[in-house]
């Protein structure tokens, strides 16, 4: 079943191809980086580090660029893990966000003028300060599983509807 994309009186036309994003998770044992987002859309929530995929950049290439630009880290290996579509009542474009995790990097994490980094422990992440849909999906991504899902979302904080499925293969 595919979710309505739609906004209720919205005519087809005005929907926009979808806003490709990345989203990096760097996961060492017992533990994950995650940074305080401090601009932009998503202010003053954890999140992973990523952004939007440039033009002419793959989105393995864009998640490496953001990943580097907001925590100062390099990835020898991403593995993708999950594709999660988002709808915002009033927005007319779809955000198509591709996540990987990266099991290790190169360097250090230091803070930008983006994103603050600090690792937290498994069994401590802090849901209560991210985005409503991470708690969701966030089992199947520390469980090292593949997913896809979709999100609708009413301003930043209420999920109307969602659909979360595990995969084989992206």
């Amino acid at each position: 079943m595919r979710p309505n994309i739609f906004c209720e009186g919205q005519n087809i036309g005005e929907m926009l191809s979808p806003k490709v994003l990345t989203l990096v998770l760097v996961v060492q044992p017992g533990k994950v980086l995650l940074g305080m987002k401090k601009r932009g859309f998503g202010v003053g929530r954890w999140n992973g580090f990523g952004g939007k995929v440039q033009i002419g950049e793959t989105v393995e290439e864009g998640a490496r660029r953001e990943l580097l630009e907001e925590s100062c880290l390099t990835v020898e290996t991403l593995e993708k893990v999950g594709n999660i579509k988002f709808e915002f009542v009033g927005e007319t474009q779809l955000l198509d966000v591709h996540i990987f995790r990266a099991d290790s990097y190169i360097g250090e994490p230091m803070e930008t003028e983006e994103m603050r980094p600090q690792w937290f422990d498994c069994d401590q992440i802090p849901f209560d300060q991210m985005w409503p849909d991470d708690k969701l999906w966030f089992p199947l991504f520390l469980q090292k599983k593949k997913f896809v899902g979709y999100f609708h979302f009413q301003g930043h904080d209420v999920i109307l509807s969602q659909k979360l499925d595990e995969v084989k293969e992206l």
